[in-house]
């Protein structure tokens, strides 16, 4: 944006590339008896929206979640919204059929792209693919749809509400996914981590805005990284 009185010479354009990090460190993490290598950043890099270089405390939340209950994985077809580094992607992936990891930021989907090929020579790689998709975007949905008519199994998301803005948005995706779903128990399972009390609120509230059931998983209270994080459970009503 050009402010009137500007000369040329004083305007600085700056793209995305200037605040691109990808100062990528190979990290292990372990969940249960699942141990997992994936390449993220060590610390945040929030401008152009790209908080999924790194793993947040929500992912770490899921993962210690799903590796207690790895049963519920097995044989299941998956899709994750906000991806990030494909933590939660890759572990589900070693009990699932089929994973489809997705995000919306193309710097993202490199590194996710990345860490799914560090796991080529694994047995659980061959299920997983990654999408492109921002929520809300029904042209991108529907070309996931195409792609996997059947639906899915569990929707997921780990840490995934920052932006008010967003939840409207992600809601929406959500029940579109379970409504076109063919499994008739497909669930959206959100490991949520309290930042605000405003966004805690609009969690509860806009899922029941778009026609949806939000339960709290009961014993799944607990802290994680010094922030308060539970496990929810949305279903079609």
């Amino acid at each position: 944006m050009v402010r009137e009185g500007e000369d040329d010479d004083d305007i600085v354009c700056l793209d995305e590339s200037f605040f691109v990090n990808d100062d990528y460190q190979l990290t292990r993490f372990a969940y249960g008896s699942q141990v997992l290598e994936l390449y993220c950043l060590q610390s945040a890099s929030t401008d152009f929206d790209l908080t999924g270089q790194l793993v947040w405390p929500g992912a770490e939340l899921m993962n210690d979640y799903l590796s207690k209950h790895y049963e519920m994985l097995r044989g299941c077809s998956v899709i994750e919204l906000g991806s990030g580094v494909g933590i939660t992607g890759i572990l589900c992936s070693r009990f699932c059929s089929k994973v489809v990891l997705t995000d919306h930021n193309d710097e993202v989907l490199k590194i996710l792209k990345r860490n799914i090929e560090l796991h080529q020579s694994s047995q659980e790689s061959h299920c997983l693919a990654t999408e492109k998709l921002e929520w809300g975007n029904s042209e991108q949905l529907n070309n996931i749809l195409q792609k996997h008519p059947e639906g899915f199994d569990l929707v997921l998301g780990a840490d995934i509400c920052f932006q008010q803005s967003s939840i409207p948005l992600l809601f929406n995706t959500v029940g579109k996914l379970l409504r076109r779903s063919q499994c008739k128990t497909c669930k959206f399972i959100l490991a949520y981590v309290s930042r605000a009390k405003v966004m805690d609120n609009l969690v509860v509230s806009e899922a029941s805005q778009q026609g949806l059931h939000i339960n709290e998983v009961a014993g799944t209270r607990t802290v994680v990284k010094n922030l308060g994080g539970v496990i929810y459970e949305v279903t079609s009503r």
